[in-house]
């Protein structure tokens, strides 16, 4: 049971200075020539982004302290470890939370392996890369995708938040909105690992 009332994230200057640094060379990347995504020099000769990028790329950008991001969980392996999916779910919340560093970040997810909720592995993964621990809010309690929306939205009525990014895999994007949604959640946007160039992935590699 979903009990505690979290403060509305609070960030220090400095911090907020560097969060901004870090969403500025986001922004670049996300309009950088396509050949630098296979990890090329950028020439001349660079050619154009995947469609499926360039059409995707709205999706990712700035948001306020008024917008939550939400990334849900996914099934860990027996030893705590995260899979894949999750991993690539985490590189596209990543990426959008270093577009909208004045977000908070909810990771949802309950189901522990070995001792580990989802959320509380996505969360350690956003630390360890950067995002500072009092933007990241945890949710460990979600058995499904329905209690997903319902804790979350209980915890953005505790911080304030009006609405929320979601982020999850693409075959489960329809779904997720539509439980949010019945959670009374206003979704303003949803990320998918399939909407992040490729150049954003090395600011967040897998452990």
């Amino acid at each position: 049971m979903f009990h505690t009332l979290f403060p509305r994230p609070r960030f220090r200057r400095g911090t907020m200075r560097a969060l901004l640094g870090a969403a500025t060379a986001a922004t670049a990347l996300l309009h950088a020539p396509g050949a630098m995504a296979d990890g090329g020099t950028g020439s001349a000769a660079a050619s154009p982004p995947p469609p499926h990028l360039a059409s995707a790329q709205p999706a990712l950008g700035f948001r306020g302290p008024d917008t939550a991001i939400v990334v849900l969980g996914y099934g860990l392996l027996p030893d705590g470890a995260m899979r894949p999916e999750l991993l690539a779910r985490l590189h596209a919340g990543f990426a959008q939370a270093l577009l909208a560093p004045a977000s908070p970040v909810i990771v949802t997810g309950g189901n522990p392996r070995n001792g580990v909720t989802e959320a509380r592995a996505m969360a350690d993964w956003l630390i360890a890369r950067g995002i500072p621990a009092d933007r990241v809010i945890v949710e460990p309690d979600a058995a499904s995708t329905v209690q997903n929306a319902e804790h979350s939205a209980r915890i953005m009525r505790d911080i304030g938040a009006r609405d929320a990014v979601v982020v999850t895999s693409a075959d489960h994007i329809d779904r997720a909105v539509g439980d949010f949604a019945g959670a009374g959640v206003d979704v303003v946007a949803t990320v998918t690992p399939d909407q992040v160039p490729a150049l954003v992935v090395p600011f967040g590699p897998p452990a």
